[in-house]
């Protein structure tokens, strides 16, 4: 758990630098195994209304908008 805490701190603080792996371990904590569809990974979050977060890799790193949506989900989730 200390390791994924340094991973997600990581994550906050720049979100635009953020490797595809780092992101997936992070999600795959928080919300289980993804669906697989292609580079796209779908993770369900236990909530009415956003039902997925979707992430996928640009060249080894994970797109900005989509960590700070798992970023706005795991705040949802720990709330």
């Amino acid at each position: 758990m200390p390791h994924m805490d340094k991973v997600l701190a990581k994550i906050r603080r720049n979100p635009k630098n953020v490797r595809f792996g780092d992101l997936r371990k992070v999600c795959d904590h928080y919300f289980g195994q993804p669906r697989v569809k292609g580079s796209h990974l779908f993770y369900k979050v236990p909530w009415q209304g956003e039902p997925l977060v979707n992430i996928q890799p640009v060249r080894g790193m994970a797109k900005p908008y989509q960590v700070r949506q798992v970023i706005k989900a795991i705040d949802n989730l720990e709330e």
